[in-house]
Formats: C-alpha cells, sequence, structure tokens
C-alpha cells in the first residue's frame, strides 16, 4: 500500500484537475519553477531520458536553476533557459549522452539545447511555445509542462533572429516537488 503524504496529494489533485492521472508524476519526478508571474508545474519524464532527468534533479538540488534567466526566447518557438551566464555559452560543466525519443516537440514540451554535437547537453534546457517537428528526434526531450503554461506565455520575448533577450526574464526558485515541505 503506497503512503500518501501532503505532497502527494497536491500532485495528484493537479494533476486531476488538469486531466491527467495521479499516477502519471510522482513528486519526485515533478519539477516546479517559480517565474515572477506564477508556477510552473513540469512533470519530468525518466522513461526517456533517465540520465538527463537525474541530472536536472541534481542541479535543481544544488540551487543551480535559481536566478537564471531566460536568455533566448523567440515568439512561436520556445524559451531558453539554464545557462548561469545569461548569454547562452554557460553551463554546469558537465555534458550528457544524448537520450533522443520518439516523442515530439509540442508545446508546452521540455527539451534539451545543446551545440552541433548531440553528445553536448549541459544544463540548459527549453520549453516549447509551440509544435515545432523538425527538432524530433535530434534533441532530448526530458520533461512537459502540465500546469502553469500562461506564465510560460509571459516570459519576455527576444529581439532579432537568434531572440536574445535584454532585461530578461529569471527562474526565481527551482524545486523538485518531493522536496517542498507541505
Amino acid at each position: 500500500m503506497t503512503k500518501i503524504t501532503g505532497r502527494t496529494l497536491l500532485v495528484a489533485l493537479a494533476m486531476a484537475a488538469m486531466g491527467g492521472s495521479a499516477s502519471a508524476g510522482s513528486p519526485e519526478d515533478t519539477l516546479l519553477l517559480d517565474l515572477a508571474s506564477g508556477r510552473v508545474t513540469i512533470e519530468m519524464r525518466p522513461d526517456l531520458a533517465p540520465g538527463h532527468v537525474a541530472r536536472i534533479k541534481e542541479l535543481v538540488r544544488q540551487g543551480f536553476y535559481d536566478g537564471v534567466v531566460f536568455h533566448r526566447v523567440i515568439e512561436g518557438f520556445m524559451a531558453q533557459t539554464g545557462d548561469p551566464k545569461g548569454t547562452g555559452s554557460g553551463g554546469s560543466g558537465k555534458k550528457l549522452k544524448a537520450e533522443f525519443s520518439r516523442e515530439k516537440h509540442v508545446r508546452g514540451v521540455v527539451s534539451m539545447a545543446r551545440t552541433p554535437d548531440p553528445n553536448s547537453a549541459d544544463s540548459q534546457f527549453f520549453i516549447m511555445f509551440t509544435e515545432y517537428p523538425s527538432l524530433d528526434g535530434q534533441y532530448t526531450i526530458w520533461g512537459k509542462v502540465v500546469s502553469g503554461m500562461e506564465h510560460v506565455d509571459k516570459i519576455k520575448r527576444g529581439k532579432g533572429p537568434n531572440g536574445m533577450v535584454e532585461g530578461p526574464d529569471k527562474i526565481v526558485r527551482a524545486r523538485i516537488a518531493a522536496d517542498v515541505k507541505s
């Protein structure tokens, strides 16, 4: 028999309210991103990308993403974050082996940024604003926004084709739901 805690119940209620099942995401595999406009809840997918999910959890628990900006945001495409330098050239210093899947890059999907080398993902990730099939099978998908996409939609957009943002919005705080005290 599974013990139901306050955290588990909150995640289950949130999933049910969004039409998902309570078993779809455990508190251990739920990422909470607090933005200035509100909370974004991401269901992490260790079934698709176990190495990436493990690394994201490690970085979140170190406070790595707290205060990190959305440095590249392109209307009709995605919002990218995870670079402590805020320029797109930084990371945590640990490259990850690609974990490509058959999942599609659709609205709300969370995927890893990388260089042309498939095994170069580090700490930077992006959240999709819309479907973008050309990325499918080319970037590691490790999660999906299950609530708070309206807050992602409010992230300040960049200018020009590269989408670099002046005065960017940031992740105020990132936490794993299992670590949040009820």
